[in-house]
């Protein structure tokens, strides 16, 4: 694998928290890392934590502050980014055009939309780049391996894949408590309606993701002509109303993200 030898996370929140605790249950040392972070309270174990820029250079840099914050924070970072460094950014909105602008030294910059599972090596995660050279965009693939599945995709999708990929398990949570909310509404003790639910979520991922069947044909498959199963299908699919719902929630949720974008662009 090729893997960067010295990283530095420029801020840790919630997402880079989590990005940080996937790449150590992968096994990639954290001597490999440095948090620059004037408020977290304390890093992983062997994981240096600072709390203004090191006067050093790395072989790659992530951004994980708020996109608000990148205009006044740029000429700080700038110099950590020479010569072959690679530029990671999980800011919501803010374009490659903007942080090749803002960081003209990097050696290639990529734009990183995770969701927080990966903690757990289970994130689908978009990669957006230009003119990245091979063995950069080698690095990113390998770098995002212990923490899900990557995808590269055109900029021009960014909004529509953070809709999908990055917001998407708030809407299958919300699935999950619809799917108990139905049963207890129905007799069943809440809290069991619940546990069931979130279960039988769980079960049918699992079994999705190894099937080799796609979920429309595992639906199919799991529902008998005039069956209890069936039942249900025929009201989700009346008039194709749950494919018309999470049409509109991937429209809304993709307009806020270019929304956003635009917002970036105007104060970056």
């Amino acid at each position: 694998m090729t893997l960067p030898s010295r990283m530095l996370l420029v801020g840790c929140g919630n997402m880079a928290g989590s990005m940080l605790t996937g790449w150590l249950r992968g096994g990639i040392s954290p001597d490999t890392f440095t948090i620059v972070d004037p408020y977290l309270e304390n890093a992983p174990d062997g994981v240096r934590l600072l709390r203004e820029m090191p006067d050093e250079t790395f072989d790659a840099v992530q951004l994980g502050i708020k996109p608000q914050m990148l205009a006044d924070a740029a000429p700080s970072i700038r110099p950590v980014l020479t010569g072959e460094a690679t530029l990671f950014s999980i800011l919501a909105g803010v374009e490659l055009s903007t942080l090749s602008d803002r960081f003209p030294d990097a050696g290639g910059v990529v734009r990183v939309m995770p969701n927080l599972s990966v903690a757990l090596g289970k994130s689908p995660i978009a990669l957006a780049a230009e003119d990245l050279g091979e063995a950069q965009k080698a690095m990113a693939e390998d770098l995002m391996t212990p923490l899900g599945q990557a995808e590269w995709i055109g900029e021009d999708t960014f909004d529509l894949v953070t809709a999908l990929a990055g917001s998407g398990p708030g809407f299958v949570y919300r699935v999950i408590d619809a799917l108990g909310s139905a049963a207890a509404s129905l007799g069943l003790d809440e809290a069991q309606a619940q546990r069931l639910a979130l279960a039988t979520v769980e079960g049918a991922s699992a079994l999705a993701a190894q099937s080799e069947h796609s979920p429309a044909e595992l639906a199919r498959r799991v529902a008998s002509p005039g069956g209890v199963t069936q039942a249900g299908l025929d009201t989700l699919d009346a008039d194709n109303r749950l494919v018309n719902l999470m049409t509109d929630t991937l429209r809304d949720a993709s307009a806020r993200s270019a929304e956003m974008s635009k917002e970036a662009r105007e104060s970056t």
